[in-house]
């Protein structure tokens, strides 16, 4: 640093010398302009002199200020050390809290596990009730009444929602208490804002720097107000949260004292329930009389009754516990989101508190907008007085929640206050420290402001300096210029201070609305504060969860590591046997490679023998058996292989399991790492923030530049003024060149530490982004560990099924070494016979060489084959390694098949999870079933005990008067219809079915009713769907118009024949609706019958009735309810059936307003596609139509049969009604057939059973008509569809069926027809409505009857199966039953009162498993609860780990930031020395410089005389010396100014030396309490670390107890290995004994292969005359092969070509019949065409020779009064028209227009004459927009006057489509519209001629259609003899059917 200094003051030194040189210089550039400047100068000296004392006077009171600042800056320093002594305090309270977490967990998982067994105990003691029930009822089916069933209710203590509570309304009133204080606040700093706005204006306006000083003073004062207010607040938060902490401990004590009390509640509650299960067990004994057993039955009942009680107070009691868990996990959901609420709060806060650091300066001028904000905000609390209500009422959700907790962990009380207490402490600490911080920064950034003032001071001296010495090099030349430069820049400067104005107000706007957000964010702070304590709490038992569930993971993963060890032992055992096969497995293969290789090495060498083919005969035996083994020996290795790559996989599985666990071990080192990396981002956000605090340094280097801008300015004007001694000037210009100098030094070092703050801010920006992205990763994470422990367990699972896969996989190895040593025996065999062979070749090769070497042809032969042989025997080997490879690559495959195959085990594993859910699921829901079907039952036995009770009733009127009867029957009738509709089945069932009949009556009344009201809804909706219709046709007739060309008349005929199928789909299913009402009508009759045998049956059961009746009576009033709950739902479905049904009739409605507008449609487009031939079409479709009416006349008939059926079944209801009156009387006069009753009451079910039957046909059959609607309701949308596709089409053909309806009648006859078709339509409605209503009530009665069948069926179908063979005999044996029905009727009585035990039992059963069921899912959904709340707790309890580390790379980013702060103020006390040494050389320069002066005075004098004597030579360079002397002076005051105030500098800057040395004193205090606080830190991460060492150690030694039993088995293996070896020597030795026999059996070899010789000899010459043979018959065979398969290919080409020209033939043929039908077709039609076209040429020629020359008066009006309608453009178009039509030439007309269009339209006008037109608009290219103008267009009313003057005169004749097809085209020739028009204008006059007077342009037209419209009816006037005034109609062949849009079309083409 020092060189670099050096080098730059030298030079500076140097351009400064240069800068004396060129004043110098200036001394030869005088003129006698500066003279009078000069003389100027010399007048205003006083003035400068006085403008010096008062800039001197300014720079002292500045240094003041300076100082001052100074001074404060010290006292901020003072403060930041607190603060940071402060954050390391919260740093250790921390720690404690975290240790104090630690052992709540602890305790929680202590509460959890003792919860748990208490729950078991609760389980098993449901278990032994529901097992005491079971045998108090099977005991004797008699119980004793419980006395304290129904006597106890468990309180339930806890609130039901938002209560006030009085400790929590406290925080309410501080919450407004702290709102009203910051409101005063900031009102306070508004008014101060306002202030310093004021300050601001006058500073301006005065521009004195007293102001500014008094500004800094107060802005001090300000600074010291804020810091102790915010001192104030941190102690009135840290109060609050004290007080809160108290507050939470008494409600934490409230609630585990109510939850103790609440379980000694239900511990009592369970004893008494097992003291009346234990007193329920003892049994009655029965009695022996029916008297007593009938006292039983009742007592039974009631003990039932009360024992339904019991039961149903121990599901409450149960319900209400599920009620209490549900509601807990409420609120542990809740905590939970409002913890995370609280984590989102503390991130708000972090970032207000980073928000604060940046805008502290501006936030004074923003109070004011804050105070508003505050204001409004306590108006709303004024205006809102419920919110201290709502408050209190979610505090007391709270306090609930807290209870729900608290009784569920009774013994866990003091652990949750320290956690509350130690969250609350965090919440302090957190606040404390983040407050702390902001104090910091705010201060922090003060003394940046203040350096920064310093800073701009020393930078405007510097510039000062410069542009002093700039000025006076340039005053003698420029001096004009810049008083001139110093208005400009006066100008410039006023509008950079506006602009500047300007920004301050936008940045004091932006910064208003920053406070208010920060005001939004304290409050939700605050919020969220109360939400992290409820989060806390909830993590305590999440966290307790959690313990006991990684506890049983440990239990399980010890088990697998003992297990996997085993499985180790045995895979090291099994795989170094294995090896050692391998090994001898090869070493034997080897020996047989060898033993091959000497085999072929020999077969070589003994080609030159003779007698070799008995040895290779011998050799390819021995080789075949070797091949043999080698093959086995393959299978065998293959088999081993399979067995070692399954016991690999099991090692790798086994590897894996151990690699798992040693993962979690390094999960927890990297778990540490990544929070050592969290610390690095933080250290790297706070490098970031340091960024963003040079960047705000620039920008303050900016501002002074423009002060010091300022500065010059002044200076300029200050210099001018200026006149002193040269010399004095001189000496302090010399100083102050050396002060520049010195201040450039300084500034250039500022600058480099401006540049470092700025790379460290950038760093510290990418630090955070990377930080956010460790927090991101972090997050995941979590969630992989959370799916890891998961996965673990999965992987437990597995394991174990791997050990017993291990255990078989044993077994086999055992097996396979069986195998192995069999092998090596027949391997030792093979070696000995190889040894043998060895020999036998030696001897061979011996006699070769003894024997002649004489070889003949035949041996050469044998040779040759044996090599090939031999060459075969290499190949095949060859193949075999091969094979062994691809076997190899197998075993692979199957391995990774293997592995597949365990991925797809865990697959299924997991589905199979699912299954079993799903399966859970259907049992609760089979649970719910079962429930619904036993509450069935119970309503059945009410009913039956109401019939009961309604039948003593009715014998007790019976007894009274017999003559009253008939009435008294009447008025139960009624009472039946009113209250008594629904009693279904009972034991009664003649009373059940008399009321099924009267209910009948009355749902016939109201079916009536009701088919009135729909009748009348129907005709309504029919006239709204008629009116739709209409529209709908009117608005599709447009786009039919643009679409008519393309839609072709066979879609027409399709639409037909598709309605055509439909109708009799339809026909079809309405004889199907027949059929099943005529089924119907049977089914009743049958039960018509059935019903009075019934009755019949009713006359015996009177006798057992009366035993009822009593109990009846009382059960009466119950049954009321639910018969009227039964009426409800029936009517309620009846509703919805007739919606239906009216859905259906809206359907079928449209269905026919559709066909008939279909039929219109298709008769129209028929008669346009092809006149006549149409014309058939439409009558047919007419007769189609006729027949529809008739099915409706059918339909109607139909009805009115189904009517008559429903007023018979009314009729026969009546009689049905009066035969119950007469069984009535017969049951009073036949008591005594009582005993009949029981028997017809079996066979009553019986029939109901039959019942049931027909009614699941009924069923049926219902299902088949909804499936029939369905099917209509299909149809019915695919006409829809079609409409819309035909919709153009259709449309258009409806509106010209609408012209062309009927030829040459009425007007109204179409409309009469569709009021017809309407009325008809309405019928049809009607009609279906009332078959709607027949069919609504006959399914309502198979409905009821339905429902009453299956009920009783579901209670008796288990006593009563097989009883329908039995009711037809009984039926059959009625009269000699009779004798023994009195007998029967005590064992239906037992029976009956067994069938009511049994199914009491039953739902007593089902009740009890449905409870068990519920609180098993309840079990396990807390458990899932638990679960789920357990990773969450683990996750936040990471993310507080992660903010903690965070918290502790900010204090370490702090420290370094102070430690930077150091090493800036150890530079400025460096350069603090530097500018003493400079002052005391300048002083010795002045020093030297005042010795000097007098010597340079005097020569100035000697030079002034010699410039006397010499005035004339020497006057310009005198001038020029004066002006120099001036500048000097000038220099000279400047520079002893400066100097004092370089002197006051030195002063200051010493005091700030000594405050900073006592500062860094203060900051090495800190950093080494920091330092301590690190070290301890260290100590507690040590510790750790020798945990997971000691646990590292642990898994070491087991590796190495695995090792030791690896080592043991190795030991073993090579015992084993000593044996083999052995048993290898044993072979060898008779191996040498098997060689010495081989060469034995060589002798007797060689003997014999001398006879062989010979015969091989023989032999020879055989095979080879036989060869040559053979070779010779081959050449000639394929030779002929060769010719043959020549021809074969030739054959096959011709074949081919022969194929392909037959099908060609035969398609040509096809094509060619397919021509010729087509042809036949043409011709027919063309002479169709040709008959019309002479017709229609025949009527033309007629229509044109009377109509030749005539013009209409009335026509020649319109056209005349439309042209001065048109626009003035469109006028000549008009007159051309018009032209055309009175016959001028178009040369003629345009030669007119071209002279003068008045001319020729006064001429026109004349001729034609004046008529009462409309208002034309005569040209069809005129576009849309003139077409809105007028109302109608000009060729729109040309065509109403058509109408008007036209009346039928001919019969429509019939037109060729190709004259149509002409005109078309002709027509668009000269158009502008499109091309579509002029088509759908022909096609729109083929159907004039059929309606005459008709006007067509009442359907509305859109206005994007061409203005040549479908006109008017078939006679016109161009069809009729009119006068001679249209000559230009004689050429063209217009058809008598064309309307006049195509004639206008004609007339415009020309």
């Amino acid at each position: 640093m020092a060189s670099w200094l050096g080098g730059l003051g030298s030079g500076l030194g140097q351009s400064l010398g240069q800068v004396g040189g060129s004043l110098s210089s200036l001394t030869g550039q005088i003129s006698s302009f500066t003279k009078d400047i000069l003389l100027e100068g010399a007048e205003e000296v006083g003035d400068a002199a006085t403008e010096l004392h008062m800039s001197n006077s300014r720079l002292r009171e500045v240094e003041s200020i300076n100082a001052a600042q100074k001074f404060e800056n010290e006292r901020l320093k003072k403060v930041c050390s607190d603060l940071e002594e402060k954050h390391e305090a919260a740093e250790l309270q921390i720690k404690q809290l975290s240790i104090e977490y630690r052992n709540q967990l602890q305790q929680k998982e202590v509460e959890i596990s003792h919860l748990k067994a208490r729950q078991n105990a609760l389980q098993e003691q449901l278990q032994k009730v529901q097992k005491a029930a079971q045998s108090a009822q099977s005991g004797a089916g008699v119980l004793p009444p419980a006395a304290t069933s129904a006597s106890y209710v468990p309180v339930v203590r806890h609130s039901s929602g938002f209560e006030g509570d009085d400790m929590d309304f406290g925080d309410i009133i501080w919450s407004q208490q702290e709102i009203n204080r910051l409101s005063n606040e900031v009102s306070r700093l508004e008014s101060e804002v306002d202030h310093w706005k004021q300050i601001a204006l006058s500073s301006r306006a005065q521009g004195t720097h007293d102001a500014e000083q008094s500004e800094i003073c107060k802005l001090q004062n300000i600074v010291k107000e804020l810091k102790q207010n915010l001192s104030q607040e941190i102690d009135e938060h840290q109060h609050e949260l004290s007080v809160l902490q108290d507050a939470h401990r008494q409600k934490l004590v409230e609630i585990s004292r109510r939850h103790r009390e609440e379980l000694s509640e239900y511990e009592e509650r369970i004893e008494e329930l097992e003291n009346q299960l234990q007193q329920d067990g003892v049994s009655a004994d029965a009695m022996d009389d029916s008297s007593e057993q009938k006292k039983n039955a009742r007592s039974l009942e009631g003990g039932k009754v009360e024992e339904l009680q019991v039961v149903k107070d121990l599901e409450d009691e149960i319900r209400k516990l599920n009620h209490k868990l549900s509601s807990a996990k409420e609120e542990n959901k809740i905590l939970l989101k409002e913890q995370e609420l609280a984590k989102v709060e503390k991130i708000q806060i972090t970032q207000e508190y980073e928000n604060l650091k940046s805008d502290f300066s501006m936030l004074q001028s923003s109070l004011a907008e804050q105070d508003a904000l505050l204001k409004e905000q306590e108006k709303k609390l004024q205006s809102k007085t419920s919110l201290p209500e709502d408050v209190a009422r979610l505090q007391q959700a709270l306090l609930e929640a807290e209870n729900e907790i608290a009784r569920l962990s009774s013994l866990n009380q003091g652990g949750l206050e320290k956690e509350l207490a130690s969250a609350q402490r965090k919440n302090e600490n957190i606040l404390s420290a983040y407050n702390d911080q902001n104090s910091e920064l705010s201060q922090l950034r003060q003394d940046l402001e203040r350096k920064q003032h310093e800073l701009n001071e020393s930078i405007a001296e510097r510039e000062t300096l410069i542009a002093e010495l700039e000025e006076l090099d340039k005053q003698n030349q420029e001096a004009t210029q810049h008083m001139i430069t110093l208005k400009e820049q006066l100008s410039k400067q006023h509008t950079e201070t506006d602009s500047i104005i300007k920004q301050l107000k936008f940045d004091i706007d932006f910064e208003r609305k920053k406070v208010s957000e920060l005001e939004v964010e304290k409050m939700e702070t605050i919020k969220e504060l109360d939400s992290q304590k409820e989060k806390l709490s909830h993590c305590s038992y999440a966290l307790n969860d959690l313990h006991i569930s990684k506890q049983q993971l440990q239990d399980n993963i010890k088990d697998l590591q003992e297990q996997l060890r085993e499985a180790q032992d045995c895979n090291l055992h099994n795989k170094k046997e294995i090896g050692e096969l391998q090994q001898r497995l090869k070493v034997r293969e080897e020996e047989l490679s060898v033993s091959l290789r000497k085999l072929t090495e020999k077969s070589n060498q003994e080609s030159n023998y003779t007698c070799q083919d008995l040895i290779l005969k011998e050799r390819e035996v021995e080789i075949v058996r070797l091949q043999n083994d080698i093959s086995e020996n393959k299978q065998l290795n293959e088999d081993l292989e399979k067995s070692l790559s399954d016991l690999r996989i099991e090692n790798r599985k086994l590897i894996a399991a151990t690699e798992e666990l040693k993962q979690e071990l390094s999960d927890a080192i990297s778990e540490k790492n990544k929070v050592y990396l969290e610390k690095d981002t933080v250290v790297e956000a706070l490098k970031m923030e340091k960024r963003q605090l040079e960047s705000e340094l620039n920008q303050t280097e900016k501002r002074l530049l423009e002060q010091a801008h300022k500065y010059k300015q002044t200076i300029e004007e200050l210099s001018n003024a200026r006149s002193m001694d040269t010399t004095a000037l001189q000496l302090e210009h010399e100083r102050l060149v050396k002060l520049n100098q010195e201040k450039d030094f300084e500034i250039a070092e500022l600058k480099r530490s401006i540049e470092q703050m700025e790379i460290d801010h950038q760093e510290t920006k990418e630090m955070l982004t990377t930080s956010l992205g460790g927090q991101k990763q972090l997050t995941e994470l979590i969630k992989e560990k959370e799916v890891f422990i998961e996965k673990f367990k999965n992987q437990a699972f597995q394991v174990k099924q791997e050990l017993e896969e291990y255990m078989k996989v044993s077994k086999r190895q055992d097996v396979l070494k069986q195998n192995l040593e069999e092998k090596d025996r027949s391997l030792a065999v093979m070696k000995e016979e190889n040894n043998h062979l060895k020999e036998e070749i030696e001897r061979l090769k011996d006699q070769q060489t003894r024997s002649t070497p004489v070889v003949e042809p035949k041996t050469l032969d044998i040779i040759i084959e044996l090599e090939s042989e031999v060459t075969q025997l290499k190949v095949i080997k060859n193949n075999l390694e091969e094979e062994i490879e691809v076997h190899k690559k197998t075993i692979e495959d199957q391995n990774q098949t293997t592995v597949q195959l365990q991925q797809s085990l865990q697959e299924q594993r997991k589905e199979i999870d699912e299954s079993r859910f799903q399966c859970e699921q259907m049992n609760v829901t089979h649970e719910r079933l079962s429930l619904e079907k036993d509450e069935e039952i119970k309503n059945l036995q009410k009913t039956i005990e109401q019939i009961k009770t309604q039948l003593h009733k009715e014998r007790q009127i019976i007894q009274t008067d017999s003559s009253d009867l008939f009435q008294e029957t009447k008025v139960q009738t009624l009472n039946g219809e009113n209250g008594n509709e629904k009693h279904d089945l009972s034991k009664a069932e003649i009373e059940r079915l008399v009321e099924g009949i009267k209910e009948r009556e009355m749902e016939i009344k109201l079916l009536n009713e009701k088919n009135v009201s729909l009748s009348q809804q129907i005709d309504q909706l029919s006239k709204d769907e008629v009116g739709k219709l209409t529209r709908i046709i009117q608005e599709k007739d447009l786009e039919i118009q643009a679409l008519n060309a393309r839609v072709s008349s066979a879609s027409y005929r399709q639409d037909v024949l598709c309605l055509q199928q439909q109708l009799q789909a339809y026909v079809m299913e309405r004889e199907q609706v027949l059929a099943v009402l005529s089924e119907k009508t049977r089914e009743n009759s049958q039960l018509k019958t059935e019903y009075r045998n019934i009755m019949d049956m009713v006359a015996a059961k009177e006798a057992a009735l009366v035993r009822l009746q009593e109990e009846n009576q009382k059960l009466c009033n119950r049954s009321e309810n639910s018969s009227q709950d039964m009426s409800r739902e029936t009517i309620q479905n009846l509703s919805r059936i007739i919606r239906e049904k009216d859905i259906e009739i809206d359907a079928l409605s449209q269905k026919c307003q559709t066909l008939l507008t279909v039929l219109q449609t298709s008769s129209t487009g028929s008669d346009n596609g092809s006149g006549g031939v149409n014309s058939n079409q439409f009558e047919e479709l007419l007769q189609e139509r006729d027949k529809l009416k008739q099915q409706v006349k059918k339909m109607d008939e139909w009805k009115q049969q189904v009517i008559t059926t429903v007023q018979n079944m009314q009729h026969e209801s009546a009689h049905l009604q009066e035969e119950l009156h007469r069984l009535q009387a017969q049951i009073s006069v036949e008591s005594d057939s009582n005993s009949k009753l029981q028997v017809d009451y079996n066979g009553l079910i019986q029939s109901y059973e039959q019942n049931e039957k027909k009614l699941k046909s009924f069923s049926q059959e219902l299902a088949q008509v909804q499936h029939s609607i369905g099917q209509l309701h299909n149809t019915k949308d695919l006409l829809l569809s079609k409409l819309d596709l035909v919709t153009p089409s259709v449309a258009m053909a409806s509106t010209v069926s609408q012209l062309s309806g009927i030829q040459y009648s009425a007007p109204d006859v179409l409309s009469d027809e569709s009021k017809l078709l309407q009325k008809e339509l309405e019928q049809l409605k009607k009609k279906l409505q009332e078959k709607d209503s027949t069919i609504k009530t006959l399914q309502e009665n198979n409905q009821r009857l339905s429902d009453s069948v299956a009920t009783a069926s579901e209670i008796e179908r288990k006593s009563q199966e097989g009883t329908e063979s039995e009711m037809r005999q009984i039926r059959e044996k009625h009269d000699v039953l009779q004798k023994s029905l009195r007998e029967k009727d005590i064992l239906i009585k037992s029976k009956s009162d067994q069938l009511l035990s049994v199914s009491e039992n039953l739902s007593n059963k089902e009740n009890e498993n449905e409870l068990l069921k519920q609180a098993v899912t309840n079990l396990k959904e807390r458990n899932l609860i638990l679960e789920m709340d357990i990773r969450k707790l683990k996750e936040e309890n990471e993310k507080i780990v992660a903010r903690c580390r965070e918290k502790e790379t900010e204090f370490r980013a702090l420290q370094e930031t102070n430690m930077q702060f150091s090493m800036m103020l150890k530079e400025k006390e460096f350069e603090s020395h530097s500018m003493t040494e400079k002052a005391r050389a300048f002083e010795k320069l002045l020093k030297e410089k005042e010795e000097g002066k007098t010597g340079e005075l005097n020569q100035l004098l000697n030079e002034v005389k010699s410039m006397q004597e010499k005035a004339v030579t020497f006057q310009q360079e005198r001038d020029q010396v004066m002006v120099a002397l001036k500048q000097k002076q000038m220099e000279s005051s400047a520079l002893q100014s400066e100097i004092q105030h370089l002197r006051e500098k030195e002063q200051r800057l010493n005091q700030e030396l000594e405050r900073l040395r006592n500062h860094l004193l203060e900051m090495e205090d800190s950093y080494t309490r920091e330092a301590l606080a690190a070290e301890d830190r260290e100590v507690k991460l040590r510790k750790k670390v020798l945990i997971l060492e000691e646990k590292l150690v642990s898994s070491s030694t087991a590796v190495e107890n695995a090792s030791h039993q690896a080592s043991l088995q190795v030991e073993s293996l090579q015992e084993q290995l000593n044996l083999v070896s052995k048993q290898r020597d044993e072979t060898v030795l008779q191996l040498t004994i098997s060689q010495d026999q081989v060469k034995q059996y060589a002798l007797s070899l060689a003997n014999l292969q001398m006879v062989l010789e010979q015969f091989q000899q023989e032999e020879k010459a055989m095979y080879s005359a036989e060869l040559e043979k053979h070779q010779k018959q081959s050449t000639e065979w394929r030779k002929k092969a060769e010719s043959l398969e020549e021809k074969v290919v030739s054959l096959q080409e011709s074949l081919g070509e022969a194929n392909a020209a037959l099908d060609a033939a035969s398609r040509l043929t096809e094509q060619l019949d397919i021509k010729e039908e087509q042809i036949e077709e043409l011709k027919k039609e063309g002479e169709i065409r040709r008959e019309m076209l002479e017709d229609v040429q025949n009527k033309l020629m007629n229509l044109m020779n009377s109509t030749e020359g005539k013009v209409d008066k009335l026509l020649m009006r319109n056209l005349f009064v439309g042209h001065f309608h048109t626009p003035k453009n469109k006028r000549p178009e008009v007159l051309r028209l018009m032209g055309s039509i009175l016959g001028i030439k178009k040369e003629e007309l345009d030669q007119l227009l071209s002279e003068d269009q008045r001319g020729v339209t006064r001429w026109v006008t004349g001729w034609l004459g004046g008529g009462a037109g409309s208002k034309s608009v005569p040209s069809t290219p005129l576009r849309p927009t003139h077409q809105n103008i007028f109302n109608s267009s000009f060729s729109e009313l040309f065509v109403k006057f058509l109408e008007t003057e036209s009346c039928p005169s001919l019969p429509p004749p019939k037109l060729s489509v190709h004259d149509m097809k002409t005109l078309g085209a002709a027509g668009t020739g000269k158009t502008s519209s499109t091309p579509s028009n002029s088509q759908t204008q022909d096609s729109a006059v083929l159907g004039m001629s059929r309606r005459p007077a008709t006007n067509p342009f009442l359907a509305p037209r859109s206005a994007a259609v061409p203005l040549i419209t479908p006109a008017s009816s078939s006679g016109h006037l161009l069809m009729k003899p009119i006068s001679d005034a249209l000559p230009t109609f004689t050429p063209l062949p217009v058809s008598p059917d064309a309307s006049a849009g195509a004639v206008l079309k004609d007339l415009l083409k020309q």
